[in-house]
């Protein structure tokens, strides 16, 4: 019987579920959208009873569209959005309160008493990460200290935290399996680093009881199986976790020091393999783990440019300038070049590596012969402009030449802006047949673990390329580039 692999993707707005077979063909792919919620400004919630219905009606879904027996499943992937924080009661896994959602930022106040406090250099060397509200350890504390109750339930030990990964676990065991991933957990402000383990100290200065935190298991294994869910038979093992950039490095077979690649989506998220040591990052990146496999333990860098995708949704939905996302690239290609015009799109601040909230967008180099075509090529160029000022970062923390680029999210099916980045990075493009690798990622960890695949390089050789973009421009063109988007950036 052919053995089949079910991966989760869990999103910020959706969940799709797809199911695949041993030779990484899609045979089903289902998504189901759920609600925002914006209690007030900043702060962004989901409710987790939503999140998991989505879950199983697109398991559901996705079964019945492939119209494969789900006992032939051999195993099944998860892949979350990170950083989002849920906190339920053992008992009867009810959540205490809402999930406090990556984007969410009610605890910056708490941050900057941190940092005022002379915390973040501490934080920073153990965990890779700065003192942001993005992060879980602040929004933990929060429900512990605003849901009534909930503190003394914690330190009882009658409460269980995790991101989203955890919960879906909880939830697909049946409440046996209280687990995360090193992947994860290296997200939250309360793992070390380098021993892969929940510290005290850290744990101490954010008020969160160690009672509260899953277990940190590996991003390939059998952390408990199937109970009580509909539309699966008991006993599929849950097999595969990694947070959603870290299963799209792995998804784009991205299994060697200095391989890197990038997901355009509302953002752009770069992230490069750094091999079995975290790297210090001296020019604005986060450190964070890649994955782990039995005791393999690969790390990353990771930069994050705010918008890119988003970029193209304003110019439809604020200026009108389009009235569709994928109108964008023919009506660029109309113009030559962007005709000296500029757009940073800096329009919720400045991430890696400039780490400037207050950042705000500029078009610049405006005159009368511009038209909407120059406004819509500068913007395409604008985010490959992003991308290669956290590149050059990244070349220099790691000492590692870039030799290509592997890219994935519903952008890089654009064509212009995939040559564009290539031209402005001089190294090589490389775009894959599935786009859709975080999924992917979650599924090879999950067939892995189950032995659907039996090494990482069998899982490698059925990754398929669908394009490779070589670079084409000069280097005076490319100069001219980069210093009128340094120039930009210094107006923002």
């Amino acid at each position: 019987m052919s053995r089949h692999i079910l991966a989760i993707d869990q999103g910020t707005t959706g969940t799709t579920v797809l199911v695949l077979d041993q030779t990484l063909s899609v045979l089903s792919r289902v998504n189901q959208e759920y609600p925002q919620i914006y209690p007030r400004p900043g702060w962004v919630e989901h409710n987790p009873e939503a999140i998991w219905s989505s879950v199983e009606a697109t398991i559901a879904g996705a079964i019945s569209k492939a119209g494969i027996d789900p006992g032939s499943i051999a195993g099944i992937g998860i892949t979350n959005q990170r950083e989002t924080t849920t906190v339920w009661r053992r008992s009867d896994s009810a959540p205490v309160h809402n999930s406090i959602v990556w984007q969410c930022r009610r605890t910056a106040d708490f941050c900057t008493e941190l940092k005022e406090q002379g915390l973040e250099p501490l934080f920073r060397e153990r965990t890779g990460l700065v003192l942001d509200p993005y992060f879980s350890g602040t929004k933990v504390r929060w429900v512990l200290d605003n849901v009534d109750g909930a503190r003394a339930a914690a330190e009882a030990g009658d409460l269980a935290f995790g991101t989203i990964d955890s919960f879906l676990v909880w939830r697909l065991s049946g409440g046996k399996a209280h687990v995360t991933d090193v992947s994860n957990a290296s997200r939250t402000l309360l793992m070390d680093l380098r021993t892969l383990a929940w510290d005290e100290e850290l744990c101490g200065h954010l008020g969160v009881p160690m009672t509260l935190l899953p277990q940190i298991r590996s991003c390939s294994e059998v952390y408990g199986r199937t109970r009580g869910v509909a539309g699966l038979p008991d006993g599929i093992p849950i097999a595969g976790m990694a947070g959603d950039q870290q299963a799209a490095l792995f998804g784009q077979v991205c299994f060697r020091p200095g391989e890197a690649k990038c997901t355009f989506g509302t953002g752009a998220f770069l992230l490069m393999n750094t091999g079995d040591r975290p790297v210090p990052s001296k020019h604005g990146l986060l450190t964070t783990v890649a994955w782990q496999i039995g005791d393999e333990v690969d790390y990353a860098l990771e930069g994050s440019a705010f918008i890119a995708g988003a970029a193209v949704q304003w110019l439809r939905d604020g200026l009108g300038i389009i009235q569709s996302a994928p109108e964008i690239e023919a009506l660029a290609a109309t113009v030559p070049d962007s005709g000296g015009v500029t757009f940073v799109p800096a329009l919720t601040g400045l991430g890696a590596p400039h780490w400037n909230a207050g950042a705000r967008g500029i078009i610049s180099g405006l005159d009368r012969g511009v038209t909407r075509a120059h406004i819509a090529r500068a913007t395409l160029e604008g985010i490959a402009l992003q991308n290669a000022d956290i590149l050059k970062a990244m070349q220099a923390d790691s000492g590692v030449t870039l030799t290509a680029l592997k890219v994935d999210g519903g952008a890089a099916a654009n064509n212009l802006l995939m040559q564009f980045q290539a031209d402005v990075l001089a190294v090589p493009i490389v775009r894959p047949q599935m786009l859709e690798t975080t999924a992917l990622g979650a599924g090879l960890l999950a067939g892995l673990a189950t032995g659907v695949w039996s090494s990482k390089d069998e899982a490698a050789s059925a990754w398929k390329v669908d394009r490779r973009f070589t670079p084409d421009m000069g280097d005076v063109e490319r100069t001219a580039h980069l210093q009128r988007w340094a120039s930009a950036i210094a107006r923002t």
